[in-house]
């Protein structure tokens, strides 16, 4: 099996029910050809490098999922039979691959992820703990050192 990625380009003035209903169809090529989706990731509407069909904006989708060239071919074929993919292009991350092993690196860079933006945020709560006492100490100091006014002698 590959590993294969998609991306392609929506129609942006597609309403949501006609867009998701889209997306349903692609994630059920994926399925009826027995391949695994990966990762499903919608960038959301952005500005075409040029005009495609007097559009200037499209809505940007990736898919990453394995399968076998019989799922490529459906899928391009979708593509080019609904007019409201504007463009598509498809290519090939890896030969011979297993999905489960990629699922589950996926989910370990998840929990990773999880636990590296839980981390600075306690790193954050605990630097300002000591900052708050480390504040005053330095204002309680220059008090301290305040130099006493110089003593002048009197010429008579």
């Amino acid at each position: 099996m590959r590993r294969y990625e998609t991306v392609f380009i929506l129609d942006p003035d597609l309403g949501e029910e006609v867009r998701n209903q889209r997306y349903d169809k692609v994630k059920e090529i994926i399925g009826a050809y027995k391949g695994v989706l990966i990762e499903f990731d919608d960038w959301g509407v952005r500005k075409l490098a040029y005009d495609i069909r007097k559009k200037t904006r499209g809505q940007y989708v990736r898919v990453d999922y394995c399968g076998d060239g019989t799922l490529i071919s459906e899928l391009e074929r979708t593509f080019r039979l609904d007019d409201k993919f504007l463009k598509f292009m498809t290519i090939i991350l890896g030969d011979d691959v297993n999905p489960d092993d990629i699922l589950a690196e996926k989910e370990q860079a998840e929990a990773a992820a999880a636990e590296a933006e839980a981390a600075p945020e306690a790193e954050v709560e605990a630097e300002k703990a000591e900052e708050a006492p480390a504040a005053d100490a330095p204002a309680a100091e220059e008090k301290a050192e305040e130099p006493a006014e110089p003593e002048t002698k009197e010429e008579d």
